[in-house]
């Protein structure tokens, strides 16, 4: 976005932002107390702030702010912001009251320029306002007796242009070049140029790229070093960049290529002659061969998103007898299964035909890559769809230490890693105090399919100073599970004294299962691979027993071809599982995966549902819904455990929808956005529908949330019949203990209703003292009863219109947890065509 605005500026001036090098005076984009700020102008030598608040980060704002920065204040303190506008004092927030003052001539100059409304640098009339319909600033009425708009914050207005092209005088001829492609020529041409022209062209591509300059016409009048007219293309920025080629008469240069992403193209005539002039056309292109031991790599226009349609191949070459090291910064190209789209592709060695190491894209960032030799080959592919924030990656010459005569200084193994490498020794040594050489220990390797590990001395205390490393390996295809039958070290939960580690693997890149002391027993631990290493360590004070652990081996199918499974494979004991990452769901055949629609309709009791792509950001323009429903005659409740979405007073950009139905035209629960974890949100019927939207702009965390059933709620009755169940989970399990639930059953007035139970079972007492089914004529307790029910008997009960406007039933049933019991209304809510007529159900 920063880099979005400045290139905004530079496009419509001859303003030009550059990355800092060692210059001493810059900007620095920051966070400050002040929240949207900036120091009008060069505030002296060092760092100047730029502050960017919280909601300030935005195009329009930063655009706003790097105005202050490059001379220009506010438009509404002109010194005759009088004659245009009235400032209404009473409406500003106390503290505020600075930024409304009106500037003196000798402070502020607009060189000549009008009084702009529509300038970005102005402030909307109710900026810093007590209230969000009070005016602080109120245009004038133009002469049509309209009031213009003001404080638009989309883009530079033609008076800002206009003024900074004065205030930088900025040539007449000429321009800022920021597509990928283009063309530029003479004043004039083909017809002439004319003398004592003076033009300036600034092109400037997207970083990661270059730029390509090629002559189509060069007819200039001619001179000794090309000393009256000529143009002259610079390898940068400005003027004093390294120089390309300074030309003249009518040869057409060579092809010129700039070495990063800015050229500057200056032509000047001060004779009479008259030609043609020149014509060149520009290119942007990104890759090329990079002869150097270190450096960085980028997509093109990072960290924005690339653009479509894009082909970027490097050729990296280090110093020889060393390897390519290749390290990811940052990493988001658009997801597909099999990187289809757009991707990253890196091969081992110089060309498209040498060993691929992986064609990547999504969001995590690739493992550290290291070459064979001393080349590497990486290529970058966009379509013509989405687009991402691209990659960042630096590259970097590798030695092999253990390559060397003395293998590092290492006595038995030495483990090359990516910048350094480190010492091992074989299984039943350790290494010794200078990290380098080995001397005996307990331990050691393990390769049949099942066994017992034991401390030294076992079944006495084991001994002081103790380092043992045991190695079990199996069969490849198989996984190691350690099962602990004895154990007691010393310590307690900080495992700072005795301890033994379980680790999947035997090289330094294993997984720690776990590190463990005192005298509780571990869970049994499997290996994720073939082999699994099991190191114990004790002090020189207090010894223990010490433990005795049985290993098995069991065949993993996740180990040949993932299982068959697409994405993860999870292995059980004599069994596996096939998995899908986030975003996917799982195949009907149970072994692909599927992309996950936005688009989800939900009828567990209970589950989860988050914003996509969580825990990380959600993307931009995205919109998901949930239909979530619940058994007949329950309702449904969201309960936030995480909440992170953009925040806006009215929620305009970013929000979450809750309606009380099953779509968006029912009535809604809330529209939400913020940082504050909102209150759980009950629908009063089984239905209920979420919709999440994300706009162009910032993204959050997002959201997650716990969907529920709780039972009760309001259910119209007809004539045809609808079902009601007991509790939610109705056919799997008993209802829960400690359950009040109420219904209000609406019908035609006057009808007779009929309720016909399927199922009956609710624990039986003789008084229906503990578990009933209670029903009520009426809706308070003055209301007649009609039927206290418990155990298995009841099958049919009717009702209907007597005396009273509404006619309730109340259903009141304490369950028990202990025994078999249901209550299941299935096709028997029936009414027959009266009025309306209000049933209440308390269960």
């Amino acid at each position: 976005m920063f880099k979005q605005a400045m290139r905004h500026w530079e496009k419509h001036t001859c303003v030009t932002f550059i990355e800092r090098g060692d210059e001493e005076s810059y900007i620095v984009f920051t966070y400050r107390p002040c929240g949207c700020c900036s120091y009008v102008g060069r505030r002296g030598n060092g760092p100047q702030a730029i502050s960017i608040g919280k909601n300030c980060d935005k195009f329009g704002i930063v655009v706003h702010e790097l105005g202050h920065v490059i001379g220009f204040w506010h438009e509404h303190t002109r010194p005759d912001r009088d004659n245009h506008v009235t400032i209404i004092r009473e409406n500003i927030q106390p503290g505020q009251e600075y930024n409304f003052l009106k500037m003196e001539p000798g402070e502020v100059n607009s060189l000549g320029e009008r009084y702009d409304f529509d300038s970005i640098m102005h402030y909307a009339r109710n900026t810093f306002s007590r209230g969000m319909f009070l005016d602080t600033i109120l245009p004038s009425r133009d002469d049509n007796g309209i009031r213009p708009a003001i404080g638009q914050r989309t883009r530079l207005s033609k008076g800002d242009i206009a003024q900074a092209r004065k205030l930088y005088r900025c040539p007449a001829c000429g321009e800022t070049l920021q597509e990928s492609n283009g063309n530029l020529s003479s004043p004039g041409f083909p017809n002439g140029y004319p003398s004592y022209t003076h033009c300036i062209w600034r092109v400037s591509v997207t970083a990661g790229e270059k730029i390509v300059l090629n002559f189509t016409t060069m007819d200039l009048y001619k001179s000794s070093l090309c000393w009256y007219d000529y143009i002259e293309v610079r390898d940068g920025y400005w003027r004093k960049s390294p120089l390309l080629g300074r030309f003249c008469g009518d040869k057409l240069p060579e092809v010129l290529t700039s070495t990063d992403s800015r050229m500057w193209i200056e032509f000047r005539s001060s004779s009479n002659w008259v030609g043609k002039g020149f014509a060149a056309i520009y290119e942007a292109i990104c890759g090329g061969e990079i002869r150097k031991n270190e450096g960085q790599i980028q997509s093109p226009n990072y960290p924005d998103d690339y653009r479509p349609m894009k082909e970027c191949v490097w050729k990296i070459t280090v110093s020889e007898d060393c390897y390519v090291g290749l390290t990811f910064q940052a990493f988001e190209i658009e997801r597909h299964d099999n990187c289809a789209y757009d991707y990253l592709e890196v091969r081992d060695g110089t060309s498209e035909n040498s060993p691929l190491i992986g064609r990547f894209c999504g969001y995590d960032k690739p493992e550290d890559i290291r070459s064979t030799s001393n080349t590497l080959w990486m290529k970058f592919v966009s379509d013509g769809t989405v687009n991402k924030a691209g990659f960042a990656a630096n590259f970097f010459k590798e030695e092999d230490e253990c390559a060397k005569p003395d293998r590092g200084g290492c006595e038995q193994r030495c483990l090359n890693t990516l910048g350094s490498y480190q010492c091992s020794c074989e299984p039943g040594y350790e290494l010794g105090p200078d990290k380098r050489t080995c001397e005996a220990a307990c331990g050691g390797l393990l390769t049949k399919l099942n066994g017992t590990i034991t401390t030294p001395g076992w079944p006495k205390e084991y001994p002081p100073n103790k380092h043992c490393v045991w190695q079990v390996v199996a069969p490849t295809q198989y996984r190691i599970s350690m099962k602990f039958e004895f154990f007691e070290l010393e310590g307690n939960e900080v495992c700072k004294y005795d301890y033994v580690e379980i680790w999947s693997g035997l090289s330094s890149e294993s997984k720690l299962h776990g590190k463990f002391c005192g005298a509780e027993v571990p869970e049994v631990i499997t290996s994720q691979f073939n082999n699994m290493r099991i190191e114990f360590k004790s002090d020189n004070t207090v010894s223990k027993k010490g433990f005795k652990a049985h290993f098995f081996s069991d065949k993993d199918e996740c180990s040949k071809d993932n299982g068959g499974c697409q994405h993860e494979c999870v292995n059980t004991m004599g069994s596996y599982m096939c998995q899908c990452r986030n975003g996917f769901v799982l195949h009907e055949n149970k072994h692909d995966c599927k992309e996950a629609e936005c688009e989800q309709k939900i009828h567990s009791p209970s589950g989860f549902i988050t914003s996509p792509n969580w825990p990380d950001k959600y993307p931009s323009r995205k919109e998901c819904t949930w239909e979530i429903s619940a058994t007949p005659g329950h309702r449904i409740k969201l309960i936030f455990s995480e909440f992170e979405i953009e925040q806006h007073q009215e929620c305009a950009y970013d929000h979450l929808e809750v309606f009380d139905g099953e779509t968006e035209k029912s009535p809604i629960l809330g529209r939400l956005c913020g940082n504050k974890i909102p209150e759980p949100l009950v629908a009063t019927g089984n239905k209920m529908f979420v919709r999440f939207v994300s706009d162009a702009s910032v993204q959050r965390k997002g959201f997650q949330a716990t969907h529920s059933t709780e039972c009760g709620g309001r259910l119209k009755v007809e004539s045809k019949p609808r079902d009601l169940y007991s509790h939610a989970q109705f056919g799997d399990n008993n209802y829960p203990g400690q359950v009040d639930c109420e219904w209000l059953l609406v019908s035609e007035r006057g009808s007779r209703l009929e309720l016909s139970f399927q199922i009956f079972e609710v624990e039986e007492e003789a008084d229906c003292g503990y578990d009933y089914l209670e029903l009520f004529d009426g809706l308070d307790s003055t209301a007649v009863g009609l039927g206290r029910f418990c155990g298995s008997g009841v099958n049919t009960v009717r009702a209907g219109y007597h005396r009273h406007d509404k006619n309730a039933y109340k259903l009141v049933i304490d369950m028990c947890n202990t025994c078999k019991s249901a209550v299941l209304l299935q096709n028997g809510l029936t009414s027959y065509n009266m009025p309306l007529l209000p049933l209440l159900l308390h269960l």
